[in-house]
């Protein structure tokens, strides 16, 4: 057996079913500022324009949102449909996983909800 250094970061030695590594890439995604905010817009409203999430998130920067669509559409979460249109328009969907993504996190909205959370 490889010493645990040795090891890619893909790879675990351990053999517990309930095992963290399992999430080490995602919760590194899903940690990221404003992603889990886009997953739960994009959840709620289905097919969104970027212009739309803005309206959700006036703190998030132009550039940051940009960054995380990408994000999210590299890791397979969301969908983006460009139109060849004037003016251009893209539009961003769940992917399957991403609406599965979406389920699993309405259990956590209704925690905070019943914490006194405030909604936007």
């Amino acid at each position: 057996m490889r010493e645990p250094e040795a090891m890619a970061e893909s790879e675990c030695a351990c053999t517990d079913p309930a095992c963290h590594c399992l999430l080490s890439e995602p919760m590194a995604l899903l940690g990221r500022k404003y992603v889990m905010d886009i997953v739960c817009v994009v959840a709620n409203h289905g097919t969104v324009r970027f212009g739309e999430i803005e309206e959700h998130l006036p703190d998030a920067s132009t550039s940051t949102l940009s960054t995380r669509l990408d994000e999210l559409v590299e890791a397979g979460l969301v969908e983006r449909e460009r139109y060849a249109e004037i003016p251009p328009r893209v539009e961003y969907r769940l992917s399957d996983d991403g609406a599965e993504l979406g389920e699993r996190l309405q259990p956590l909205v209704e925690w905070a909800r019943e914490r006194g959370e405030e909604c936007c």
